[in-house]
């Protein structure tokens, strides 16, 4: 198989070829058709995120078909589209899996960051954590659905039923979660770098009621804000823009420090709270939804062995959407 492969952290990702891996008890094997970038791969890769397995394949949002099953798995499974997300494998026995918070495992594994990823032609992963796909299902517009989608829902379901719905960072998990809070009959109202009119524009295009750069005040008071973009500063501007009672929801699993700020920002009944990985009951609420609201990804489409020019244009904000790797692709 051909991977792209992290061997040190902080250095581009180098293209190997290796052997095909082998499924082992409870595993299937996929033949990836795509891997959506997450900013996670860019925390990964840069080491905001410590410890990760090296060498590593990263890609936590895979799209495949099943070619090989190890024991334990059924051969029902085979020649089926299956999607690999970021929870990879929890223990199933500790105090939060017994609680049904799945995503707070105390030893669990992620996939494109404590086992290998989908930026290759080939992955194992957990068959109790891959699902099972519509098999009409085109891969690389799917791909994007396996983090932003699961994170932007939970996020989503975090932030509570109110009507006015703040996303601040407007890349792949807001673009999706955008087109559900429409669906849903909400008010969203986009925040964005300075100036980044491309970005202000696109969450317009997907129907939010109004955009501006995220040191701005929107319009009216939020009933809760969703941030997405991995800077602390955020959250006293977020808790600003919200009501009393009002909720901010931080959605990365990585952010730079909270600055000190006045308790009045908080006072008033305000809620802070952080969005944690996902579940598999996540996925099962999330997916049928996705489908009755229509949502379409917007996607850029790269090679395989263009994954690190895929990193750079999310890092440097070169595009809308989300960025897909395709393997098939030469």
């Amino acid at each position: 198989m051909k991977a792209m492969v992290l061997e040190e952290i902080g250095r581009p990702l180098v293209l190997q070829e290796r052997e095909n891996p082998l499924p082992g008890p409870g595993e299937i094997r996929l033949r990836v058709e795509a891997c959506a970038v997450c900013r996670t791969d860019l925390h990964v890769v840069d080491g905001d995120l410590k410890h990760p397995k090296l060498p590593l394949i990263p890609g936590h949002e895979i799209v495949g078909l099943v070619d090989k099953v190890g024991p334990g798995v059924s051969e029902a499974r085979l020649g089926r589209r299956a999607g690999v997300p970021w929870l990879g494998h929890t223990c199933g026995t500790c105090l939060y899996c017994r609680e049904g918070a799945e995503n707070l495992c105390d030893t669990p594994l992620f996939t494109g960051y404590t086992r290998d990823g989908g930026f290759a032609t080939h992955v194992i992963a957990d068959s109790a954590f891959a699902f099972d796909l519509d098999e009409a299902a085109e891969p690389a517009a799917t791909a994007p659905l396996l983090c932003a989608g699961l994170i932007g829902w939970r996020s989503l379901k975090k932030a509570g039923e109110g009507k006015r719905i703040g996303i601040y960072g407007f890349g792949a998990a807001a673009h999706i979660i955008t087109q559900i809070c429409v669906w849903q009959g909400r008010e969203v109202y986009a925040f964005t770098r300075e100036g980044d009119m491309p970005a202000q524009r696109f969450a317009k295009d997907l129907g939010a009621v109004w955009a501006g750069a995220s040191g701005e005040a929107p319009p009216t008071l939020l009933d809760a804000a969703i941030i997405f973009a991995p800077i602390g500063t955020l959250v006293p501007a977020a808790l600003k823009a919200v009501r009393k009672g009002g909720r901010v929801v931080c959605g990365g699993i990585h952010m730079s420090d909270l600055p000190a700020m006045p308790y009045s920002l908080l006072w008033q009944e305000r809620h802070v709270m952080s969005v944690a990985n996902l579940t598999r009951a996540d996925a099962l609420e999330f997916f049928p939804v996705a489908k009755q609201a229509g949502v379409a990804t917007h996607t850029k489409i790269y090679a395989l062995c263009e994954a690190n020019d895929a990193l750079s244009d999310l890092r440097e904000g070169r595009f809308t959407g989300a960025a897909v790797l395709v393997p098939s692709l030469q």
